[in-house]
């Protein structure tokens, strides 16, 4: 057994303050735990330190009333990190250029805490990753850096994050944690842990079958939009409507389960953890060839939904050249600021490369940032929605399903509009294309 440290100001720290991170060091703070949240980006710990919250899926009021409590702290000073009982780990893992994972992230994170790492400490991963990442690459970078052993002088763990953002269901407490250690003692401490703050865990029998199920999870998500998709491409010629076919197919009470066709994949998971799989299925010769072509799929609508509204300009004698189009909705998901992966920026590159005038409308990224997923439109603001402003654009597409913004009048005052989200009217002046 692995004795918890003693004389430790803080029960957990998180290490890494995003769409994760936040969610997670404001719910073990609820819970009653001293809570301490590391980030080395200076800005972004100021503002949470001002008792406001930087993302839009947990409340200013929230971060302010745990502070308030004592029970949250904010700091880019790694030295506290060494004051906690445990650490959790919450950084990206993106997808390098050729789709290979780009573990950088978690190294730097595995570098910055191997000094502060006593005795006893607990190291948990939720970051999402391949089979292996905990057990091999962080527990190598901890043990180098603290001259400690990982399942002998402190325990190390992996509990995949569930953030859902926009999901008003998805709430840290109530949502099961999957949990696996290197050991069976480094598991049972992340069970204490985590069961502190919610209220069902799993344990599962080691740390790669933890991350095992992160990536299932996903993969199965990402596979069955990669379906809905082809079979939109497919009913669609046929003069068949997808929509009107998933909502007669899902009032099926057994075997089936509704998914939705759009303009692509989007977000920090869906789009980029099926391929951490394929890249380690490669180091034992193993072909992934339903993933791949999923992968495929999903990666093709951008340019179906360019060629959807290209076909609909010709047919009116029109181009997408000189033509002025509006994209509605570059976050990739509805009533959230988050573009990361969003297709919808594929789109713009693809409609601005056919020499089109592009510009976007949307009420959760007023502007688009390099930090967001459209580097390439960084500065960028999204248009004002009035009559005056809309009526200027010969066609738009709709790629984001964000509610409270008004389809009918965008129907009523451009005359060609592209939905892949089946959301806007059809009774209106447009000409309403579903893509």
């Amino acid at each position: 057994m692995i004795t918890k440290p003693t004389n430790s100001l803080y029960e957990v720290a998180v290490v890494g303050l995003g769409y994760v991170g936040i969610p997670l060091a404001v719910g073990f703070a609820e819970a009653g735990c001293r809570t301490l949240g590391f980030d080395l980006d200076q800005e972004r710990i100021d503002v949470l330190q001002d008792g406001r919250s930087p993302i839009t899926t947990v409340s200013s009021e929230r971060i302010a009333r745990a502070m308030g409590r004592n029970r949250l702290d904010f700091t880019t000073d790694r030295n506290l990190l060494s004051k906690s009982e445990s650490i959790i780990i919450c950084v990206p893992t993106p997808l390098r250029r050729h789709l290979d994972p780009d573990l950088g992230f978690i190294i730097r994170a595995g570098e910055e805490i191997a000094p502060s790492l006593r005795p006893g400490m607990l190291v948990s991963l939720e970051s999402s990753t391949y089979p292996g990442t905990t057990r091999v690459d962080l527990k190598k970078v901890l043990e180098k850096g603290s001259g400690l052993k990982a399942g002998v002088d402190f325990a190390l763990a992996f509990s995949p994050e569930r953030e859902d953002p926009g999901n008003e269901k998805s709430v840290f407490k109530e949502m099961p944690k999957v949990i696996g250690g290197i050991t069976p003692a480094c598991r049972e401490r992340a069970v204490e842990l985590y069961s502190r703050a919610v209220r069902q865990v799993v344990p599962v029998s080691s740390c790669d079958t933890a991350e095992a199920v992160k990536l299932t999870e996903n993969i199965f998500r990402f596979i069955n939009i990669a379906l809905v998709n082809e079979l939109k491409r497919i009913y669609t010629p046929m003069g068949i409507d997808i929509w009107e076919v998933i909502d007669a197919a899902k009032t099926k009470p057994f075997g089936f389960m509704p998914f939705y066709p759009g303009a692509g994949v989007g977000g920090h998971c869906i789009p980029i953890d099926p391929y951490y799989l394929t890249w380690k299925a490669r180091e034992y010769n193993l072909d992934t060839k339903f993933i791949e072509l999923a992968g495929q799929i999903n990666r093709g609508m951008p340019y179906y939904v360019v060629n959807r509204l290209m076909e609909a300009m010709n047919s009116e004698g029109k181009s997408i050249q000189g033509s002025r189009i509006l994209v509605v909705g570059v976050a990739y998901k509805t009533g959230i600021p988050d573009d990361r992966e969003s297709p919808s920026y594929e789109i713009m590159d693809l409609l601005r490369e056919k020499g089109g005038i592009v510009d976007y409308h949307d009420p959760f990224v007023p502007e688009i940032t390099e930090h967001g997923g459209g580097k390439a439109w960084a500065g960028h603001q999204s248009i004002p929605w009035s009559p005056e402003s809309l009526s200027l654009y010969d066609a738009a597409v709709v790629c984001t399903p964000h509610h409270g913004i008004n389809y009918g009048q965008l129907a009523e005052l451009i005359p060609l509009i592209i939905d892949s989200c089946n959301i806007v009217p059809k009774d209106r002046i447009a000409r309403v294309i579903p893509a």
